[in-house]
């Protein structure tokens, strides 16, 4: 069935099997997707990574730590673990935290357990040296009781493909080591919101579409990411492995990640955490290192629905320099979220995928609160050149991020320079080879092209989800986990993953809504009810 292609290969940024000795007239379409497919690592050529060491990125804030001491910090997990932010934010209302109190504790937590330790994660590539210094910051501006964004003082992890003011943006790529940037145009939403960035997270190199023949979330410089529910057992998903896994382990309020397709679901729902993957355009990609300017769009990943909702919003804005920004004056998307029924939604339900345990029981707990349930089958469209798509794309994209977005100290200018530099220092940049990046190299089109593929990919994508949509009057599909990602891509429809329990084999799965474009609002009040009524998340054992 469609649905066991699609959990093998839509895992996030897709690997491609491509000839090369292939004619510019006969680059493989990618019709059959099964081309693209993600690899079931055990065994690493590389876990640890070799660039950077808890030495290198704890210099400059060891001294700022020592008066946390593990007694206290100890005692701090009751106000802060798997706490949402809303509660957080109480107990600084409360005195029993402080901003700083709050960044001392992730920063305490990344160091203590993130890397170089039997329960290493290596999710986290660099943080914030002036963190602590602009906590103390927010805890004098918190004094002035002006009216504040719920994310204000909340320490933040971002992919390593955002640009951020005073930390490399480096895509996890030994090429992009001394990318200095200045912030990406969600970075700065998400300052003048009031929030810290802590730090970068690790990520599959280049968002995933590099190697091909590579495990998710391993990057040059920041390492092979690894699941808290089962270390070199368990998948992390990707590209936004460190997003994901980090948010799971508790080393932030929350993070930020990306999509081009699954990038954000798939890590989400593989940590047992709540990830959106916005409408295109809804939030800006001005300042992240590119895929595809067709797709591409960051989003939240939270422990839970509602704090998705408050990172959602305070990353919104109308960027003109994105020729997809949306323009709009949208409402709070955290405001009524906790308030709102599913009572006589009608959501639709694969029957493709209906053998699966937790699929059910989730269905059965949307009945439970009056959702009314139709079951579908998936409309057989196919997605043609959907890799040729992000080759093209990708070849623009960089060379404009490089010229407008990059440190000017980073001499490329093509992806072509930057395979060069790859090839010239092949052990410690390309282990897993770069066959992705080959194939962007080779392949080309004229604009008439590129643009008959992206209306074909966009309107099959639409006619997936319009078809039994319009039928039978739904106001949602589920899916799980990632399933269905590539669908939605290329339709530039919404979709949020809320987890919904564990296999037998302990492996954690997400339950999908996929809706029309702008749904946002109603995704997060659908999901915010499924995730009351089920309760299903349950924090890794070993990091708590």
């Amino acid at each position: 069935m469609r649905h066991l292609l699609v959990l093998i290969v839509a895992f996030t940024l897709l690997s491609c099997k491509k000839d090369s000795k292939q004619t510019e007239q006969n680059v493989e379409s990618s019709v059959d997707i099964s081309a693209i497919s993600t690899k079931d690592f055990r065994d690493f050529k590389v876990l640890d990574s070799k660039v950077i060491s808890n030495e290198s990125i704890w210099k400059s804030l060891d001294k700022q730590l020592e008066d946390l001491s593990e007694e206290k910090y100890n005692a701090l997990k009751p106000f802060i673990l798997n706490q949402d932010i809303p509660n957080i934010q109480s107990h600084i209302a409360n005195g029993k935290l402080s901003y700083e109190v709050l960044t001392k504790f992730y920063l305490y937590r990344i160091r203590t357990l993130d890397r170089e330790n039997e329960l290493s994660l290596n999710s986290v590539i660099a943080v914030n040296s002036k963190a602590i210094e602009e906590a103390r910051q927010k805890d004098r501006e918190y004094l002035n009781k002006k009216l504040k964004h719920p994310i204000f003082g909340m320490p933040i992890l971002l992919k390593d493909n955002i640009n951020s003011l005073g930390m490399p943006t480096t895509a996890g790529a030994l090429a992009l080591k001394g990318n200095n940037t200045d912030d990406a145009f969600i970075t700065k939403t998400l300052k003048n919101s009031g929030a810290i960035i802590l730090g970068k997270a690790n990520l599959s190199e280049w968002a995933y579409f590099f190697c091909g023949d590579c495990p998710s979330g391993y990057s040059a410089i920041g390492g092979q990411t690894l699941n808290p529910y089962g270390r070199r057992i368990i998948d992390t998903g990707g590209s936004s492995s460190g997003s994901g896994v980090s948010v799971a382990a508790n080393f932030c309020a929350a993070a930020v990640g990306s999509e081009t397709s699954g990038s954000i679901l798939s890590p989400s729902s593989q940590n047992s955490v709540v990830g959106l993957k916005p409408t295109i355009g809804l939030l800006s990609r001005t300042g992240i290192v590119p895929i595809s300017s067709t797709l591409d769009t960051p989003g939240p990943i939270t422990k839970n629905v509602i704090d998705n909702a408050i990172v959602l919003d305070a990353m919104k804005g109308y960027d003109e320099s994105d020729f997809k920004s949306i323009k709009s004056n949208f409402k709070p998307y955290f405001n009524g979220v906790s308030e709102a029924s599913i009572k006589g939604k009608r959501f639709g339900a694969f029957k493709e995928l209906m053998k699966d345990t937790l699929y059910n029981n989730a269905i059965n707990v949307l009945k439970s609160k009056g959702v009314e349930i139709v079951e579908i089958s998936e409309v057989e469209v196919d997605l043609p050149d959907f890799i040729r798509l992000l080759n093209l794309d990708m070849k623009v994209d960089l060379v404009a991020y490089f010229k407008s977005h990059a440190s000017a100290s980073i001499p490329y200018k093509t992806i072509e320079d930057v395979m060069a530099y790859n090839s010239a220092n092949s052990d410690a940049a390309m282990p897993y080879g770069q066959k992705l990046f080959k194939g962007v190299s080779e392949d080309s089109s004229t604009k008439q092209e590129l643009d008959a593929i992206k209306n074909i990919l966009n309107t099959n994508g639409k006619e997936f989800f319009d078809t039994p949509m319009l039928a039978e009057n739904l106001d949602a599909i589920l899916s799980i986990n990632n399933y269905h990602a590539s669908e939605a891509a290329v339709a530039e429809y919404p979709a949020i993953t809320v987890p919904m329990g564990y296999t037998g084999e302990g492996i954690p799965k997400g339950l999908t809504f996929i809706s029309k474009s702008l749904s946002e609002y109603s995704l997060l009040q659908w999901a915010y009810a499924y995730e009351q009524a089920s309760k299903m998340r349950v924090a890794p054992k070993n990091y708590n």
